[in-house]
């Protein structure tokens, strides 16, 4: 009875302290030091609080798992230690079937649980827009990108091609040069679906903030919809290992205001850069019914 009471006194100072602590989390702690997080600023899109919530929630399963786990072996550890005076080995038990039961129920609830919330939020982040605002053909190529804005202007495509990044004149060694690198620009607000495709091999399209990346595959096209929901620059890059300058394939995301996106689609066009930009311009000749195969059939007869 009394040590109930000492166990109930001891529990209300640490719910305090706890309560406390989890009040003074700011957004950054809230969502597992995830980037794409400021205080008093929406997501930067519509599925990033999705995947920080996923994220941070399987941590805190985990963490639980584990402090149990740690717990136990520690008990068994300080209960069943040999005491002065004993010899010998305790005695030997074949099984203990409650315990046998709690290790298979425990770890099998865990992997369904797992599986259902990360199959709701896939199913939710893959769902693809049927008729979004923007749409927008990403090109990977060794090593940079191409942006394809279809029908943006008057009905036609604008385009912006990318080179890889260089460093700045006259700065530290390593240091990149921003105003070259390849950007794709957005509109804030906007449902957009982005065509992701590669002109020569495995390529990765990864918006840092956005929680959120996907492969490219030559000779097939990948989708990613989704609504970028705050203004700003935000780093991308290759995430899959494409080469010699792999660490090169750089660019940025603009979300902008849709006035500042029209005037920027424009001064594309106004530079020239509209009409046919698609994958007529892909380095692999390598792919089924392209013309090397053709001419190698040609030769071989």
């Amino acid at each position: 009875m009394r040590s109930n009471r000492r166990l109930r006194w001891a529990a209300i100072p640490v719910a305090i302290t706890l309560a406390v602590v989890l009040a003074g989390c700011t957004q950054a702690e809230l969502h597992g030091y995830l980037p794409g997080f400021v205080e008093g600023e929406p997501p930067v899109t519509n599925h990033t609080e999705r995947v920080a919530g996923l994220w941070v929630t399987s941590w805190i399963v985990l963490l639980l798992v584990g402090l149990l786990t740690w717990g136990l072996i520690i008990w068994a550890i300080v209960v069943y230690r040999r005491r002065k005076g004993q010899t010998g080995l305790p005695v030997q038990m074949r099984y203990n079937m409650p315990i046998e039961i709690f290790y298979t129920i425990v770890p099998l609830i865990l992997v369904l649980g797992f599986f259902a919330f990360t199959a709701r939020d896939q199913a939710a982040i893959e769902t693809q827009y049927e008729d979004p605002d923007v749409e927008i053909s990403v090109f990977a190529k060794q090593w940079a990108w191409d942006f394809i804005y279809e029908g943006a202007v008057d009905g036609e495509d604008v385009w912006s091609a990318g080179v890889q990044a260089e460093q700045e004149e006259g700065a530290a060694s390593g240091t990149i040069d921003q105003k070259k690198l390849p950007t794709l620009y957005l509109p804030v607000g906007a449902d957009v679906t982005i065509a992701l495709e590669s002109r020569d091999v495995i390529h990765s399209f990864w918006v840092i903030d956005f929680l959120y990346k996907k492969d490219m595959f030559p000779g097939k096209t990948n989708y990613m919809s989704f609504s970028p929901e705050r203004e700003g620059t935000y780093a991308g890059k290759c995430a899959e290992l494409c080469g010699e300058y792999h660490s090169l394939m750089l660019f940025n995301v603009e979300v902008v205001s849709q006035a500042e996106y029209d005037d920027y689609l424009q001064s594309l066009a106004d530079k020239g850069q509209i009409g046919d930009f698609d994958e007529d311009f892909s380095r692999n000749t390598n792919l089924p019914g392209t013309d090397a195969v053709e001419r190698s059939e040609e030769e071989g007869n």
